[in-house]
Order: structure tokens, then sequence, then C-alpha cells
């Protein structure tokens, strides 16, 4: 008997998966040369900080 297997759903993305997928896009845009992990660091530290993260909203 062959095995039924189940839809795989993917996941919305949430808000910080938008916020990096864009900052990240940006910064190597702006700076060619960057890393990605220094790249990452930069998004990341611009993510805490930005009117988007709703912990900074408190």
């Amino acid at each position: 008997m062959a095995k039924v297997t189940a839809k795989k759903t993917t996941k919305k993305p949430t808000l910080y998966n938008i916020f990096m997928k864009d900052e990240l896009a940006k910064i190597k845009k702006d700076k060619p040369g960057m890393n990605h992990k220094e790249a990452f660091k930069l998004a990341a530290a611009n993510w805490s900080k930005s009117p988007q993260n709703p912990k900074t909203k408190k």
C-alpha cells in the first residue's frame, strides 16, 4: 500500500523575516563590499530600533 503524504504548508514570514530580507538587500546595495555576517549584524541592530518591531512600541 502506498504511503499517503500530507501536504506541507509553509509558514507565513514574520515581521522580523520580512524586515531582515528587505534590510539586508538595502545594506548590501549600499555597501557591496560588506560581508554577509557584518551586514546581518547591522540589519539586526536596525531591527531593534525599528518602528516595525512590536517590542519597540512599548
